[in-house]
């Protein structure tokens, strides 16, 4: 929701009309756009979820879903249609394809989900949030970026921090798999010297199953630990940090790249399209961040990481400048430039 609530800020500010088309239950996350955003609920659902009789029952709410948006369309024609994913997306993208009304769609991550993949060769233009993000044959996208928060572009480019004193670390896992960053961090920094680990602090975001456990492994090893299920300044954090340890969701990729701080990138296994590795590329490839498989992690080799980065001079300040590079901080005026255009502004 967060790219498609940033273009319809981007163009509101530019005196344009929008309109939010999602299901009910896009609509229940649809609560940062601003109000002058009309929410229009529209008929959908996802194949995937509902049990057997949901199943069969979502192409015909889909089917349903097409026809409202497009007798809707007719009687409002929009300028351009724009898509972020998911299937609140099909009713709206297949009323402009049917009207033949411009339309584009953004993909946050390196790998096409299912639906932009049904659509990309449908569509006008294809955005990219991740760089490079991987498309079907003939398919050619524009590199716009991932538009980040506020709270971020006001950390962008925040200076390195020093190493001759403190140093901080920031460990979080996000929604999914948490718990192997909570099972893996602690021994890694653990394993590092007693010099290091004296001047280490560690802002570790665990689920509460795991806190207590998180807090006593750090509290055995003598570190300075901040254990909590969720940080609300996590901006304030990363421009702190001497190194972020993290998954390699295209949220995360894109704050790192735009406060520029050196990673260590553990892609989330269980992710059906490997999305995760492919939103890793841009800044592995950078020398911005070390990308170890959740298969191969173990608190030994990420120990090692950790201490080069954290005590090799000059190393943690050239991953973090390399890291800027990657940043598309214009992402959101970018993505709305692109819509525009399409509507022939």
């Amino acid at each position: 929701m967060f790219p498609a609530q940033a273009l319809a800020e981007e163009v509101l500010a530019r005196g344009w009309r929008v309109t939010l088309s999602t299901d009910v239950r896009g609509a229940r996350y649809a609560g940062g756009f601003p109000d002058a955003v009309q929410i229009r609920q529209v008929m959908s659902a996802t194949p995937a979820r509902g049990g057997t009789v949901g199943k069969l029952a979502a192409p015909f709410r889909i089917m349903f879903g097409v026809v409202s948006a497009t007798l809707r369309f007719i009687a409002d024609r929009p300028s351009v249609v724009a898509g972020f994913g998911g299937y609140p997306s099909i009713p709206a993208l297949a009323a402009a394809w049917i009207l033949r009304v411009p339309r584009m769609i953004h993909e946050q991550n390196g790998v096409l989900g299912r639906v932009n993949q049904l659509f990309a060769r449908r569509v006008d233009k294809v955005a990219c949030g991740t760089w490079p993000t991987a498309l079907p044959d003939g398919v050619e996208g524009a590199r716009t970026g991932n538009p980040v928060r506020a709270a971020v572009l006001e950390k962008a480019g925040h200076p390195y921090p020093s190493s001759d004193g403190p140093l901080n670390v920031v460990a979080f896992g996000g929604s999914q798999g948490a718990r192997v960053i909570s099972d893996t961090v602690p021994e890694a920094v653990a394993r590092l010297p007693e010099s290091v680990r004296a001047r280490l602090t560690v802002a570790h975001q665990a689920r509460p199953e795991d806190a207590e456990r998180v807090r006593a492994a750090y509290e055995k090893a003598g570190v300075a630990a901040n254990i909590q299920p969720f940080f609300t300044d996590m901006p304030g954090l990363m421009a702190d940090a001497h190194l972020v340890i993290c998954r390699s969701g295209a949220s995360s990729v894109a704050d790192l790249s735009i406060v520029g701080r050196p990673s260590i990138l553990v892609p989330l296994a269980a992710a059906i399209r490997d999305e995760q590795t492919a939103n890793a590329r841009g800044l592995v490839d950078a020398d911005a961040a070390i990308l170890i498989p959740e298969t191969k992690l173990d608190p030994a080799s990420l120990s090692e990481h950790m201490m080069v980065i954290l005590t090799t001079p000059g190393v943690g300040k050239r991953m973090s400048e390399n890291a800027l590079k990657q940043g598309t901080p214009n992402a959101a005026r970018d993505l709305a430039d692109l819509a525009l255009d399409l509507a022939g502004e």
